[in-house]
């Protein structure tokens, strides 16, 4: 995307979606800027394509960033800072380097995929491991306690599975 201005992404002129993903296809980069809300689908869109995305938002949230090292498959980028630093900066990166970022997104792309359960890595496997992850902070919290029988309980050692909202959920 860097090298072709020429591309027209909204208008008369714009690329139908496939012209589209065949165009990021030969990317090295994919920019994903901060959507309507704090992801954006061009995040994962790269993953696909196989580009290196370079994250062009401050206050990102990323799934799974327990399990995944995302300084490993992308670039997360000052969104202050878009401009010609950013393009010299990407320039700058050796081909070797690119090749292995966009590896190691191969290795975990299969986190954003919903497969059946019979896959190893998929989105629910992501899911279960971020469970499992608060399930052992939480045991771990020095605000549970548990007793003799197996009751997990809280400081007032109330039991947490009698533990009830103090107002009703809508």
């Amino acid at each position: 995307m860097l090298e072709s201005p020429e591309l027209k992404f909204s208008g008369p002129d714009k690329l139908g979606r496939k012209d589209y993903f065949q165009h990021l296809r030969n990317a090295k980069f994919c920019l994903a800027p901060r959507g309507e809300s704090s992801w954006t689908l061009r995040f994962y869109e790269s993953f696909v394509v196989e580009c290196v995305p370079v994250i062009l938002s401050d206050k990102v949230e990323l799934p799974f960033q327990n399990a995944v090292d995302y300084t490993q498959i992308s670039i997360k980028w000052p969104s202050t800072r878009i401009g010609r630093v950013l393009l010299e900066y990407l320039e700058s990166i050796p081909d070797k380097e690119i090749e292995g970022m966009i590896a190691r997104g191969r290795e975990v792309r299969c986190l954003w995929v919903y497969s059946p359960n019979s896959e190893p890595c998929s989105a629910f496997s992501g899911i279960l491991w971020e469970i499992q992850r608060k399930v052992r902070q939480f045991h771990q919290s020095t605000e549970t306690f548990w007793l003799y029988n197996g009751s997990v309980v809280n400081r007032n050692l109330m039991e947490f599975n009698k533990w009830k909202p103090p107002m009703p959920l809508p």
